[in-house]
């Protein structure tokens, strides 16, 4: 059994920062995790990748839309994932999902709404 635990998220404003939290509770026996991220869709599009972080590689994959300003990090310790989300603009507005792929499965989180307004 493997759950994605998301936190964070909300309502910015722009040039604001929100930071996502993810954690992938599993059993030992469930196998290892190679990496995880987030994806988004805003309203009317279609689903995105945000970034992603190898666990053991540490290399990340970022979209270029939010290079420079989204940072992904990994605690392989406690199976968690972030995204720290700095100038945000209302084009990040969307539903953010996390994701673990646990040995080539990937198992999803709830949807975490993202507003950016003024």
């Amino acid at each position: 059994q493997v759950q994605i635990v998301e936190s964070g998220g909300g309502l910015a404003q722009p040039g604001g920062s929100l930071k996502l939290s993810c954690r992938a509770d599993r059993s030992a026996d469930r196998g290892e995790i190679r990496n995880m991220g987030w994806y988004r869709q805003a309203p009317g599009k279609q689903r995105e990748l945000v970034a992603l972080i190898g666990a053991i590689s540490r290399s990340t994959t970022i979209n270029a839309a939010v290079k420079g300003r989204f940072t992904i990090s990994i605690d392989n310790a406690k199976n968690m994932a972030y995204l720290q989300m700095d100038s945000l603009k209302p084009e990040d507005t969307g539903v953010y999902l996390c994701y673990a792929n646990v040995d080539g499965t990937l198992y999803w989180g709830r949807e975490t709404q993202v507003t950016v307004s003024s």
